[in-house]
């Protein structure tokens, strides 16, 4: 990729010569790209109980790019449709490739909903350093959390039929052990194919999965400690986000 260790949104921050930040991406993707999805996953997934949301437009743009660097070996990147904000929820494609860059697993994230770590102890919790919380070996979401953030009748009987809350287990490590630190790292995003705008984070990040009939639905948790925006490091923040993810075959993504 174009990005360089220190994130320095961009070369013309820099007083450089203008050049392209998004090179190098898995897929040939770019800021600006097309990129297209099918159909039926999301069909399939529906049917069997998943929380996925299809997009309302299978053709969308890139509108964002990003790089997260965590205690993994291999390169994952996001190539986001939407970037969000507090209220408004992020949606991307997020794609792992191996050590040889070969890509091993894409999926399509959207989020769930967004908290606030109210107090000291809750951010201990979500980022592991209290010893349990995120990393522990399952998370469970109440069929009461989607009445409060505005889910139909319909679409909740759909989801959790006689069941009350989704338990998911926890993707990563031992599944005897009750408690693992979660991954951490950070992720850098750019805006603009030139680098000027974009987020640094650092992330503490736990995948957890629950299996369908049709696969796997991934609830992806990740504390994100906001450190720098379009190069202002004085626009600080921190929020838990909780992601839906969908896996994909690379043969029903398209990037033009």
């Amino acid at each position: 990729m174009g990005w360089k260790d220190v994130f320095t949104y961009g070369s013309k921050l820099l007083g450089k010569e203008e050049e392209r930040q998004d090179a190098g991406l898995p897929l040939g993707a770019r800021i600006g790209s097309l990129i297209t999805l099918q159909m039926s996953p999301f069909i399939r997934a529906n049917a069997n109980g998943s929380v996925i949301e299809a997009p309302a437009n299978l053709s969308m743009l890139i509108q964002a790019v990003s790089r997260v660097k965590i205690n993994l070996s291999g390169h994952l990147y996001r190539l986001y449709i939407e970037t969000g904000n507090d209220e408004t929820p992020e949606k991307f494609i997020q794609v792992f490739q191996n050590q040889a860059g070969v890509v091993e697993e894409i999926m399509y994230c959207t989020r769930l909903t967004r908290i606030f770590p109210a107090s000291a102890e809750d951010q201990e919790a979500f980022t592991g350093e209290a010893g349990y919380g995120l990393g522990c070996q399952s998370y469970a979401l109440a069929r009461e959390q989607f009445v409060e953030l505005g889910y139909g009748d319909s679409r909740i009987a759909e989801i959790f039929g006689e069941q009350e809350q989704l338990e998911y287990q926890r993707d990563a490590g031992s599944a005897e052990a009750e408690f693992i630190s979660p991954f951490t790292g950070s992720e850098v995003r750019i805006d603009d194919a030139m680098g000027v705008k974009g987020l640094s984070q650092k992330i503490y990040f736990m995948p957890y999965v629950r299996q369908l009939a049709s696969g796997s639905e991934y609830l992806l948790i990740s504390t994100e400690v906001v450190t720098s925006e379009d190069g202002d490091y004085s626009k600080r923040a921190i929020h838990v986000d909780f992601m839906i993810g969908l896996p994909l075959e690379l043969e029903r993504i398209t990037v033009q």
